[in-house]
């Protein structure tokens, strides 16, 4: 099966050659990199730009930032893969994982795979409690409303077949896609698994982008996408 790793990316100069090349080394033989610029400031645009062929990535500019789920839809409608996997363009989330996000849809066992960094198979680095304790209350109310077990719903790291994420209209430009593509994929016929990941969380001083705004758009998403969808 072939593979479309997605990297939606946004001021990402210190880790985006990093990351690139840690995806490159993933134990996964066919796969397409598609890494979807979202208006980048910082220098990101113009060093994708210049390299991407030595990367060997296709490079996707968006003229201005329109936010994380915008870059994904993007990416989605340009996949060629069987299965499209999330990668965040920072550093807090572990390519050499993608044998175990793959496994269970490879086997045939699973449509749509979440990486959870709660399950706790390896290293997990030790940061901030209110992240951990708004984590775990916007994961509880969605799944209140769409009747699922799940332990992380915020993850980056998820995994579908490609079949599966294009009958999602992702209508949220911001990072309240999480929820809503959530809401959408349990109102499919679908199975869904999770599985343990490694999790390099970064302080906001190393970059991280997500705040408390992001959370409470989070919490009327689930409302929306659930009840209004």
């Amino acid at each position: 099966m072939k593979l479309s790793v997605l990297i939606p990316c946004y001021d990402e100069r210190p880790t985006i050659e990093h990351i690139l090349a840690r995806v490159s080394a993933a134990p996964v033989d066919d796969k397409e990199v598609i890494v979807i610029d979202d208006g980048s400031t910082d220098g990101t645009r113009e060093f994708l730009t210049e390299h991407a062929d030595e990367l060997g990535i296709r490079l996707e500019l968006h003229p201005e930032n329109r936010g994380k789920g915008a870059a994904i839809k993007t990416g989605i409608a340009l996949a060629t893969g069987d299965i499209v996997l999330i990668q965040d363009a920072d550093l807090e989330y572990d390519p050499a994982n993608y044998p175990l996000l793959l496994g269970p849809i490879i086997d045939g066992r699973a449509d749509v795979v979440y990486g959870s960094r709660f399950k706790g198979i390896g290293p997990s680095r030790v940061l901030y409690f209110w992240h951990r304790i708004g984590n775990g209350f916007l994961t509880l109310l969605s799944n209140a409303f769409t009747n699922l077990n799940m332990t992380d719903m915020e993850t980056c790291y998820k995994a579908f077949r490609t079949e599966v994420i294009r009958q999602i209209d992702i209508e949220e430009n911001g990072f309240g896609m999480e929820p809503e593509i959530t809401a959408k994929i349990a109102k499919l016929d679908v199975r869904i698994f999770e599985v343990g990941i490694d999790y390099y969380g970064r302080t906001y001083a190393e970059g991280k982008k997500i705040g408390w705004r992001d959370g409470v758009r989070a919490i009327w998403c689930i409302v929306k996408y659930n009840l209004f969808r």
